[in-house]
């Protein structure tokens, strides 16, 4: 899938041309994988894309196989260079990249009788540097080990809109500094940015309704896969088009994720045999979009 560069003013924005067959690979963290605010896993962001490129006939193949809950840029770094991972990668045409917020929010403390929150600025400021370096690297392996495919990764929305506004601001301020790095990476690697953070400000409350979790709603994720679309220049998904939700434990999911990693190494050498395996996630509302044979 080429891009097509269109300059506005002083800033350069990436367009997604999208093919008639795309070949969609989710990865990274728990919003690729498409985590609950009540740690389930269901549709997310990049199932929605899915689905719209799907009601289009340009979708060839989906999976989230990629993605997982918890994944630290590092880990998302390793799981690329996986033997399980190439035949998955090499014919992507779109992969999109959720990873760095796990690398800071292990560092957040969050009171959630109070509405505090605590962070350390030297640990922080060190996070920030490995999401830098990993972000780089996950890119570079990309180029090597998915040739054909363009790649965005989706910035970060503001987690706690149920703290206190007087703590807000400094949230607020990693926040940016976390996605101005995914963008300086992704630019300088011929990749894409995702804004995302605009459409959920700092009181999305509605998007991220449990104040135990920093994980979206349906509604959240909607919203995401919106500002993909709107930069690829798709029309938007509406929440009558949304599947039902359809939740499963994240023991179920690594359940069918061991037993398709078992059958692929066993069995598969290519993408073909791979898709007759590949999970879905628990996204029973989407399974009539794949024929897989």
């Amino acid at each position: 899938m080429k891009r097509v560069v269109m300059i506005v003013s002083m800033f350069m924005l990436l367009a997604f041309p999208i093919q008639a067959a795309e070949r969609y690979v989710s990865l990274g963290d728990s919003l690729a994988a498409g985590q609950t605010p009540n740690s389930m896993i269901d549709a997310g962001y990049s199932d929605f894309i899915a689905l719209r490129l799907a009601s289009r006939g340009e979708l060839a193949h989906f999976t989230k196989e990629l993605a997982f809950s918890g994944f630290t840029t590092e880990q998302v770094l390793q799981r690329v260079k996986e033997p399980f991972a190439q035949p998955i990668l090499r014919d992507a045409t779109l992969i999109t990249i959720s990873a760095g917020a796990n690398d800071l929010l292990r560092l957040v403390n969050a009171n959630n009788v109070t509405g505090d929150v605590t962070f350390d600025q030297f640990a922080a400021d060190f996070a920030l540097n490995n999401v830098r370096e990993n972000t780089d690297a996950i890119l570079k392996e990309l180029k090597l080990r998915a040739p054909n495919a363009s790649v965005a990764i989706i910035g970060y929305y503001f987690p706690y809109p149920h703290v206190h506004n007087a703590q807000k601001e400094g949230l607020s301020a990693q926040l940016a500094t976390l996605n101005t790095i995914l963008q300086q990476q992704a630019e300088s690697n011929g990749a894409t940015f995702v804004s995302v953070d605009e459409a959920f400000g700092l009181d999305a409350t509605h998007y991220l309704p449990n104040p135990t979790d920093v994980h979206p709603n349906f509604d959240g994720y909607m919203a995401m896969a919106n500002a993909f679309l709107s930069d690829a220049g798709i029309s938007s998904l509406t929440r009558a088009e949304l599947p039902a939700e359809n939740s499963k434990t994240f023991e179920e999911v690594l359940q069918q994720l061991q037993a398709a990693q078992t059958k692929v190494t066993a069995e598969a050498t290519s993408i073909k045999t791979i898709e007759r395996y590949v999970p879905l996630h628990g996204v029973a509302a989407l399974k009539r979009i794949y024929v897989l044979r």
